[in-house]
C-alpha cells in the first residue's frame, strides 16, 4: 500500500477510536451509580454488528489491516460495555439486551460470515461482505436527520453537541478520502454520505447556535445522545455509525 493512503487510514483510526471511547464516561457513571438508568443498548449492539463485519471486511480484503485493527478495538469495547449494561441494567432490559445480542451479534453475524467463508470466494465474498457493511451504514446515517429536525423545529442546539457533530463530519470526510485512494466503494459511499450529513449538521449549527438554550436536559437526552453517536459511527470501521454520547454525562 503507498504511504499517502496509510497516512490517511492512520488518521481516520485515530478519529475512529475517540468514538469508540467516547462512553467511557456513561459507563463510568453506570459503575458509580450501579445503574443504567435511561441508557439504552441498542447503540452498542448496533456498534457490535457493525465492528464485527468491518473487521471480517478487512481480514478478506488485501491490505485491510487498517480497517481490521480499529474494527477489533472497537469490538473489544462494545463486549466491555454490554457486560457492564448487561450487569447493571433492570430485568427488562437485560432481556431486551439479551435477545438483541443474540439476533444481530450472535445470529446475524454469525451467519453472514459462516455463510459467505462457506459459500462464497475470493472476490465475490469481498463484495457480499462489503455491501452488506455499506448497506448497514447507510441504514445507521439517517440518524442525524431526526436530531437536525429536532434543532430547526426548537430553534435550539441543545440536542446537537458542537464537537460530536464535528468529529463526525471529520471522520466521515477523512474515510471518505481513504476510500478514493484506495478505490474502495463500499467504504467510500457511506463515509461519503456521513460526510454531507455531518456537513449539514455544522451548518444548521450555526444557524441555530445563538437560539434560546434550556436550563435543564430532558431523560430522553440520554436515548437520543447515545444512539446519534454510534448509529452515526462510520468507519471503514460510524457507523459509522460513531451509533452514549462525548457531553452525554
Amino acid at each position: 500500500m503507498e504511504p499517502l493512503p496509510i497516512f490517511v487510514g492512520v488518521i481516520g483510526n485515530i478519529i475512529s477510536v475517540l468514538f469508540f471511547i467516547s462512553p467511557i464516561k456513561t459507563f463510568w457513571r453506570v459503575l458509580k451509580k450501579r445503574s443504567t438508568e435511561e441508557f439504552d443498548s441498542l447503540p452498542y449492539v448496533s456498534t457490535f454488528l457493525t465492528a464485527s463485519l468491518w473487521a471480517y471486511y478487512g481480514l478478506i480484503k488485501p491490505d485491510g489491516f487498517l480497517i481490521v485493527t480499529v474494527n477489533i478495538f472497537g469490538l473489544s469495547l462494545q463486549i466491555c460495555y454490554l457486560t457492564i449494561f448487561l450487569l447493571f441494567s433492570p430485568p427488562h432490559m437485560k432481556v431486551r439486551t439479551t435477545t438483541l445480542v443474540a439476533i444481530f451479534d450472535v445470529g446475524f453475524v454469525g451467519g453472514t460470515i459462516s455463510i459467505s467463508y462457506f459459500m462464497l470466494h475470493g472476490n465475490s465474498r469481498i463484495n457480499v461482505i462489503g455491501f452488506i457493511c455499506a448497506a448497514l451504514n447507510i441504514i445507521n446515517c439517517g440518524s442525524p436527520l431526526g436530531i437536525a429536525r429536532k434543532v430547526v423545529r426548537s430553534k435550539s442546539v441543545e440536542y446537537m453537541p458542537f464537537l460530536l457533530t464535528l468529529c463526525i463530519f471529520l471522520n466521515s470526510g477523512v474515510w471518505t478520502f481513504y476510500a478514493l485512494l484506495v478505490k474502495d466503494p463500499f467504504i467510500g459511499v457511506p463515509n461519503f454520505i456521513g460526510f454531507l450529513l455531518g456537513l449539514m449538521q455544522l451548518v444548521i449549527y450555526v444557524i441555530y447556535m445563538n437560539g434560546p438554550q434550556p436550563s435543564h436536559i430532558p431523560i430522553s437526552y440520554n436515548k437520543e445522545d447515545t444512539s446519534l453517536l454510534h448509529e452515526h459511527l462510520l468507519p471503514p470501521p460510524s457507523e459509522t455509525t460513531l451509533s452514549s454520547k462525548i457531553n452525554q454525562s
